[in-house]
């Protein structure tokens, strides 16, 4: 997949930040960490994952 203007990039960020939100605060709230906010911190893994994709799976094609 190529991107090819900011508002892509913004999307995908956008995009893997929710599923964050949803995938890892729900298994950190499951593991009964609340103290950690586990939205905050699951949205701020699903940026950072989506950012590494983003930017690596290019490299690969």
């Amino acid at each position: 997949m190529v991107i090819s203007n900011h508002f892509e990039l913004g999307f995908q960020l956008a995009t893997f930040a929710l599923l964050g939100i949803v995938l890892i605060g729900t298994l950190l709230d499951r593991l009964h960490l609340q103290r950690l906010h586990p939205r905050l911190i699951g949205a701020a893994i699903g940026a950072l994952i989506g950012f590494a994709l983003i930017e690596a799976v290019p490299l690969f094609t």
